[in-house]
């Protein structure tokens, strides 16, 4: 027998995974002979493991920085680096032999924690976490960029606008514990509109209903507009309401809290003080507190679970910020009701074009009373025109024609008489008393007053007084009143009327309120307080003055001022009288013995779609020295159908003692020229984005003077 055919043993077991555990086997071996990995370290520090990298948003407001910075997270800084909080950081350093040297030192806010940076280069630490209140959440930055883009403004900006300046003391102060949710509220004087219970009712069930409110004239508006809150809130949600001043605020707050009581909402204002509102604005931002009133800057107010966002009197130029980009509070709680899914209300006593162009889109549904219920409300409404002042021997000989004194001095015997005038001061224009030329100072150009009876005309813009004036045309000495104001017209009033006291209210002192005992109150437009049992009589003087303003809103404007001073009225059942000084032909003047402001903001949508202008078509306007507004134009790329008008020049703004410059403003003595750009529907935002990257080139490029871009103006003439 040959060895082949010897005995064989038993077979071998094959083993599969016996290869793939001798391989990491192997492989741990080999790395634990290898040198361990020292730990990142910045200057001999240790940076934080996990996510070392903080994305930071550098607070300066610069286009061509508008983007987000890298930083390392000390490893002692780990905890406190969250999304959210305020840092310093050194921002501009130079990278000198791998290390990162100089700079100066910025606040921001880191937005993002990462385990790695896209910058190649070696990242400067965070200097110093500020706090570790998370002030700018993730809803709250997604808002921001929405409006900066909207604007063709820096984020920075918006930031600056949204969240308000830190306070310490009130960051350490506890909020309070967030209160259960009330009970729905009476539908209360809702029931005299239509549909006014029903969007109720959707708001208690939870849906998102879009409204143009059109209230009704009289006092209930503060309590209408309270309800929609409290009904809100009884079904879970958040609201918030935006109103364009601290008296309007305040009747919406009492109102408010005479539904809920104490501590279910905020009030922001600047009254509060920086520090009681920023401790306010923490209280809704922690979510102790879910409903909020106030002024503009509290569209930004990071309200959790949002149910409603409101308006009242979108009109009104207080609700235009004032800082770059410019954004006005319809247009962020618009962005804000479609991002969120919220609810929506725009109310006033009367409707702007872009109230009425979210109706006739179908976006939003009108929200309107019977006019049955209006003739009831209105007061009754009389007009005096050019012809009939001229045909009336009182009018030629004083200011106010018959029927304005028939109706003041019978309106006296009831109870308070509010007149409103167009202007402040004494005298605020002047022309010569001979040819009726304009009187402008001799050194600057601007405007003449007189301030006080029997006193020496002013400047109004540079101060100089005027004793040698004579008139450049026709030589004339003696001056005349050209408009007269205020103060002037309660001194003429307290004559005629000795016996019956005379308030005034203005901007140096603006009444919240006055009684019910007869007397004379002098307010200008938006300063008019409320009478307790409401006027008897109303005087609107000069109409003039507001319907011959250069300005694509002048009528709009005019019947809105002249609505709020009418609401305060008593309704014609009880005798309330309004007197209006215009025209009785004039669209608006028409519009208002209707009462019918809804009727004449459609009719001025019609004629701005014709015409092709804002809100049927997006605008931007381009303000600075001829020579950049040259530059900028050559270098912007503009989207297909886009309208350049111009440039022309642009009116010299009006100066003087207590009047701040404002934002793309020229300042004084320099001429700057205006261009408008116009782009059909639906390319708004492609314009913003064009303009926004031309700013960026050019201040990329250095040495050329910068321009100032405002998207949707609303002071075109």
């Amino acid at each position: 027998m040959s060895s082949e055919d010897g005995e064989k043993g038993p077979p071998r077991e094959e083993n599969p995974a016996g290869g793939e555990q001798l391989a990491l086997i192997r492989e741990t071996v080999r790395k634990s002979k290898e040198p361990k990995a020292k730990p990142r370290t910045w200057r001999g520090a240790p940076l934080a493991e996990g996510l070392p990298v903080a994305r930071v948003l550098v607070d300066k407001g610069l286009l061509h920085l508008d983007q987000f910075f890298d930083y390392a997270v000390p490893a002692a800084m780990d905890e406190d680096a969250q999304p959210g909080v305020r840092v310093r950081v050194r921002f501009g350093a130079r990278v000198v032999k791998g290390r990162r040297e100089g700079g100066s030192l910025h606040d921001g806010f880191i937005v993002e924690r990462r385990a790695e940076s896209d910058f190649r280069g070696p990242l400067a630490p965070l200097a110093q976490v500020l706090s570790t209140e998370q002030v700018l959440t993730p809803p709250l930055l997604k808002l921001c960029r929405q409006v900066a883009d909207r604007y063709a403004g820096a984020l920075a900006d918006v930031v600056q606008l949204a969240v308000p300046p830190r306070m310490a003391r009130a960051e350490r102060d506890a909020s309070p514990d967030p209160r259960p949710d009330p009970a729905v509220p009476d539908a209360g004087s809702w029931q005299r509109y239509a549909t006014g219970p029903a969007y109720l009712h959707a708001l208690a069930r939870g849906d998102t209903p879009r409204a143009v409110w059109l209230a009704l004239p009289g006092p209930h508006w503060p309590q209408e507009l309270a309800l929609a809150v409290a009904t809100t809130l009884a079904s879970g949600r958040g609201a918030l309401a935006v109103l364009p001043d601290g008296r309007a605020a305040a009747r919406v707050d009492a109102a408010l809290t005479e539904i809920l009581g104490e501590g279910r909402h905020v009030l922001l204002t600047a009254d509060a003080g920086p520090e009681e509102r920023y401790r306010r604005w923490l209280a809704v931002s922690r979510g102790a507190v879910r409903a909020v009133i106030g002024t503009r800057a509290a569209m930004f107010a990071p309200v959790a679970d949002l149910g409603l966002v409101a308006i009242w009197d979108d009109g009104d130029s207080s609700h235009l910020e004032l800082h770059a980009p410019q954004p006005h509070a319809r247009d962020v709680l618009l962005l804000r009701a479609a991002e969120e899914r919220t609810a929506f209300l725009l109310g006033g006593l009367t409707s702007t074009v872009e109230a009425a162009q979210l109706v006739e889109s179908g976006w939003a549904l009108p929200l309107a009373a019977g006019r049955d219920a209006v003739r009831a409300a209105a007061p009754l409404i009389r007009t005096v025109g050019d012809g009939d002042q001229a045909r009336d021997e009182a009018a030629r000989a004083a200011r106010l024609p018959s029927i304005a004194w028939q109706v003041t001095r019978e309106a006296l015997t009831r109870g308070p008489v509010l007149v409103q005038v167009p202007r402040r001061g004494y005298v605020p224009r002047m022309a010569c008393d001979n040819c009726r030329e304009p009187a402008r100072c001799t050194t600057c150009a601007g405007p003449l007053e007189l301030r006080d009876q029997g006193g020496t005309p002013h400047c109004g813009w540079c101060g100089r007084p005027a004793a040698d004036w004579h008139c450049p045309e026709c030589g004339g000495f003696r001056l005349r009143a050209q408009i007269v104001g205020a103060r002037r017209t309660a001194e003429e009033l307290g004559r005629a009327f000795p016996k019956v006291p005379v308030r005034t209210s203005g901007r140096d002192t603006v009444l919240g309120s006055v009684g019910a005992a007869p007397a004379l109150v002098i307010a200008t437009p938006g300063a008019e307080p409320v009478a307790d049992t409401g006027y008897a009589a109303a005087l609107l003087l000069d109409g003039w003055a507001l319907l011959n303003r250069p300005d694509l809103r002048a009528g709009e404007e005019a019947l809105r001022r002249w609505a709020h001073a009418a609401a305060l009225v008593r309704p014609a059942g009880e005798g309330g009288t309004v007197v209006v000084l215009g025209e009785p032909t004039l669209r608006p003047v028409q519009a208002l013995v209707r009462w019918d402001p809804a009727g004449h903001a459609l009719r001025e949508l019609a004629e701005r779609a014709e015409l092709r202008f804002p809100p049927v078509s997006r605008m931007a306007s381009v303000t600075g020295p001829p020579a950049a507004v040259a530059d900028l134009a050559e270098t912007v790329r503009l989207p297909p159908g886009t309208d350049l008008l111009g440039p022309v020049p642009l009116p010299v703004p009006a100066s003087g003692p207590g009047r701040t410059r404002r934002h793309g403003e020229p300042p004084p003595g320099e001429q700057w020229e205006r261009l408008l750009l116009r782009v059909p529907p639906g390319t708004g935002s492609a314009l913003a984005a064009a303009l926004k990257s031309a700013q960026v080139a050019r201040a990329t490029r250095g040495g050329n003077e910068p321009v100032h871009i405002r998207m949707d103006p609303t002071d075109i003439g």
